[in-house]
């Protein structure tokens, strides 16, 4: 996926098995994070992050999604540990992290092995990929995200 593409659409559900789909959305800007697990260290603080800055991105109009393939139990006790209140979306069969290629190779500790690669995508209120994000730093993104909300919209 790169900047002017249509994002794909998806319904998923949600830790509360509320289901969402992306062109429902449309109107406002859409924040689409992949996360590699729950409750694992940088997943930790990019969700934690994201849920400190939630009233930045109302001022904005803007929604924040997280993906992953974790199922929606395992969501479920993420977002209630963290106190989590946007969605986590459940992709347990990978369709929609394949469709926007956030799947891979990965090294860890000298192994490679196949996995979701920490990449976001700012959605544009007509359904466009507005910026991709690719190897994301948790502490810094969510502020780079807000930033760019800022000067894409004045």
């Amino acid at each position: 996926m790169k900047i002017g593409d249509t994002a794909p659409d998806f319904t998923l559900p949600d830790q509360q098995g509320k289901q969402h789909k992306l062109s429902d959305y449309r109107g406002k800007w859409v924040l689409l994070y992949f996360y590699p697990r729950d409750d694992t260290p940088g997943c930790t603080k990019e969700a934690c992050s994201v849920r400190d800055q939630l009233p930045k991105f109302d001022q904005r109009k803007s929604v924040v999604f997280g993906m992953s393939a974790d199922s929606v139990e395992s969501h479920l006790k993420f977002a209630q540990k963290f106190q989590l209140t946007f969605p986590l979306l459940a992709d347990p069969d990978k369709k929609m992290i394949q469709a926007y290629g956030v799947w891979g190779q990965k090294q860890f500790m000298g192994k490679s092995y196949l996995g979701i690669n920490r990449t976001s995508f700012l959605i544009d209120p007509k359904g466009k990929i507005a910026r991709v994000y690719e190897k994301v730093k948790p502490e810094e993104h969510v502020q780079e995200v807000l930033n760019d909300l800022e000067t894409l919209r004045a």
